[in-house]
């Protein structure tokens, strides 16, 4: 049984996916903290938590001194709830993106290093068996040395509200799970981008809601990334459609079917002969947030570093802002994390 407790800072509608993976790894939530007091109660109602609901973060930090803060607030707050949150001795453990913008995130990263204290980013799709088995095809060498990554995503969604007038809703809000993933898939970081995002004629969006994107990513790879929210018609899966391609073969993975690929099986002729790639067995057990969940709970127990730890995460979310500033400026511009 959980001894861990924690403090809940935000309500709304994401909050629905976390309380269940607390309450199953027996977390014991202290308080529910948000803007709007009847939100937080509602919340705590909902699934029957003995927790005492709050509009003031500092307060009961103060009074509960919690082991960790779960951040779910919207990208604005990150910055302010998550540094409160360490500066009083509490890991943390947020919501994607990170920040509203590169400055505040690094100011986070700060924070962390000077309290001492932990913060790390949830990136649900980390925590999925296809993609886990799709990294240890990649980054386990079953295809040789990587060289091009390709990533498509395409569908025509109306969510009405803000989405529909952001300047840049499809990189903004989507593409760093993509990002995110393209590192987490291949053990590649980034090093410069060339981005050019759009409008498509016929879009009900205001801002621009495709893109096309080329990423120079280490040890000379390249990731070309091609998105867009406002394509009506044969749609990619929500995590993308993958091709990876190595010196020895190829790895494909599109509308979250089991990872499939094929290597060079001789080296004579005009077309090589292939073999199937052999898939690694499924081994994740605890999805989404719950793995998430289960490696901050893991780290408080053993010391083990998350992999969306900080000082990582901020890779990926610099490949979204590097995107919008090589889209605004027309040319090629480096990623610069920390």
């Amino acid at each position: 049984m959980s001894k861990e407790r924690a403090i809940v800072v935000g309500a709304g509608g994401i909050s629905g996916a976390w309380f269940p993976p607390l309450i199953a790894e027996k977390v014991r939530v202290q308080a529910v903290v948000d803007l709007n007091l009847a939100t937080a109660q509602e919340r705590i109602a909902q699934y029957e938590l003995d927790a005492e609901a709050s509009t003031d973060l500092r307060a009961m930090l103060d009074k509960h001194q919690p082991d960790f803060v779960v951040d779910l607030t919207v990208p604005e707050a990150h910055c302010a709830v998550t540094c409160t949150a360490l500066r009083a001795g509490c890991p943390v453990l947020g919501e994607k993106p990170m920040a509203s913008s590169m400055a505040e995130a690094r100011r986070m990263v700060q924070a962390s290093e000077e309290s001492g204290q932990l913060y790390m980013v949830s990136q649900s799709r980390r925590w999925d068996t296809k993609h886990d088995q799709a990294a240890r095809v990649v980054r386990g060498g079953k295809i040789g040395e990587l060289t091009t990554i390709n990533c498509d995503f395409f569908l025509g969604v109306h969510f009405g509200g803000f989405r529909d007038e952001m300047p840049s809703p499809l990189i903004l809000d989507m593409s760093i799970h993509h990002f995110d993933l393209a590192r987490y898939l291949t053990g590649a970081d980034p090093v410069s981008v060339y981005c050019q995002e759009f409008n498509p004629q016929g879009s009900w969006y205001q801002g621009d809601v495709a893109a096309s994107a080329i990423f120079e990513m280490t040890n000379g790879v390249i990731f070309a990334y091609r998105g867009s929210w406002c394509a009506e018609g044969c749609p990619t899966s929500w995590n993308g459609d993958w091709r990876f391609i190595g010196d020895r073969g190829t790895l494909l993975y599109d509308h979250d079917q089991t990872p499939c690929g094929q290597v060079v099986a001789n080296h004579t002729g005009f077309s090589r002969k292939l073999k199937d790639v052999k898939i690694p067995a499924e081994r994740v057990k605890h999805f989404g947030m719950h793995g998430a969940l289960r490696e901050i709970l893991a780290f408080l127990r053993t010391g083990k570093q998350p992999q969306t730890e900080c000082h990582d995460n901020i890779k990926s979310l610099a490949m979204v802002f590097a995107a919008i500033e090589s889209n605004k400026r027309g040319k090629k511009v480096p990623v610069k994390g920390l």
